[in-house]
């Protein structure tokens, strides 16, 4: 991840710093990982992140990998806002009422993915998913999006035991938006798209659920223009408070 001249502060360990929290903004992530997504030298990535976790900017999971420390949570807890879900309230809304479906934002947290926002249908059958919820990441369209962009070596990890393959995940990147049929629940189908961070990385997946009796068994086809364009418009927003 080289530094272009426009993003350089000039300040060479701050921009240094900067990489590698970026780089963490996918999730866990080993030294090795670190080093290819900077491309800082081995030595320089250690260090720094090391330091970085001395002021709980960076953080470790239980198998040791690098992760984004509680010290960011509170300072955007501070700054009075998380722009992604102060920005989804209108988006899902819209989407709901687009498609007559309940709608969701997914962000991956380790092994999880967990519902940050949400807008349920108001009558009728309905996928329930409350603010809070965690789901697995092994299954469901949203996991799908989280996943498919994700380096090789977190790639193989997600799919071991996963409800989805290699095939699903290079068709989700193909079409930019992902599918699923009763993979998390039975008789739920859903449609998801993923939002990308000002870097342009995946931190979050745009879906809409219900029973595949509404979606039919191929609900991308009716829903997956709309959704794209719901992740589209919240990837937009977050890339204006960047600048």
């Amino acid at each position: 991840m080289d530094i272009t001249e426009s993003a350089a502060s000039g300040v060479g360990v701050i921009d240094k710093a900067a990489m590698v929290l970026d780089a963490l903004e996918a999730g866990p992530t080993t030294l090795a990982q670190l080093v290819a997504a900077t491309g800082l030298a081995r030595p320089t990535v250690h260090r720094l992140a090391v330091a970085l976790a001395h002021h709980r900017l960076v953080g470790r999971d239980i198998q040791g990998r690098f992760v984004l420390g509680g010290r960011l949570v509170e300072l955007a807890s501070a700054a009075g806002e998380d722009r992604l879900i102060a920005a989804a309230g209108p988006v899902l809304l819209a989407l709901r009422d687009a498609t007559g479906e309940s709608s969701q934002v997914f962000r991956r947290q380790g092994e999880w993915r967990v519902c940050v926002a949400s807008a349920e249908r108001p009558i009728g059958l309905r996928d329930t998913i409350p603010v809070g919820t965690q789901l697995s990441m092994k299954a469901g369209s949203a996991a799908q999006c989280l996943l498919a962009w994700e380096d090789h070596d977190r790639l193989l990890e997600g799919l071991h035991n996963a409800r989805f393959t290699p095939t699903v995940l290079a068709g989700v990147r193909r079409r930019g938006w992902a599918q699923s049929l009763g993979e998390r629940e039975p008789g739920v189908a859903s449609v998801s798209a993923p939002v990308r961070g000002p870097s342009g990385r995946v931190i979050a997946a745009v879906s809409i659920s219900g029973p595949i009796e509404r979606l039919t068994r191929q609900p991308g086809r009716i829903h997956a223009e709309v959704v794209a364009k719901a992740a589209a418009q919240l990837t937009e927003a977050l890339r204006k408070t960047a600048d």
